[in-house]
């Protein structure tokens, strides 16, 4: 939920105004609102160069998950990984888009854990595979930009720790 609604709603539910310290967030998130969208822009224009800088660096770590038996050994299984890299960082960019984890919340982390335990996904390679994501779409940002990204790509390592 954005900051605005999450004011308004505890406004609402206290039947008052926003305060004053209130309303000063919503304008600093709504004087941020053309730096999120230059980042989603960006993230969204490079995807494909994203996953591809990702995808290297993350089996250039570990060769083994594009091996024989590996996960990422097949073309599929490749092509699956791909997509779950690019799946990751729409949710990052949701997330830099609404200035919140709620998107990353309610659209791909519920039940991750369990869907990628009950493929025989490693957790710690998609938690990797993330901080891969994380590098190369940094790569392409400005630092004020990779500031307020970052914490979108960190809260996702997080939950799947």
């Amino acid at each position: 939920m954005s900051i605005v609604s999450q004011v308004i709603l505890k406004a609402d539910d206290e039947l008052r105004y926003p305060s004053s310290g209130e309303l000063e967030g919503i304008k600093s998130f709504l004087d941020s609102g053309l730096l999120r969208l230059k980042i989603a822009e960006t993230l969204a224009e490079n995807e494909k160069k994203i996953v591809e800088k990702a995808s290297r660096e993350l089996f250039r770590k570990r060769p083994d998950y594009r091996a024989a038996g590996g996960n990422a050994s097949g073309q599929k299984q490749y092509n699956q990984c791909l997509r779950d890299f690019g799946w990751y960082l729409r949710l990052a960019t949701y997330g830099v888009l609404a200035g919140d984890k709620e998107p990353i919340e309610k659209i791909g982390l519920i039940g991750v854990k369990e869907m990628y335990n009950s493929l025989g996904v490693p957790l710690p390679g998609m938690v990797e595979s993330i901080r891969c994501l994380k590098d190369a779409s940094l790569a392409l940002l400005t630092k004020e930009e990779a500031a307020e990204t970052a914490p979108y790509f960190d809260y996702m390592v997080q939950v799947m720790s």
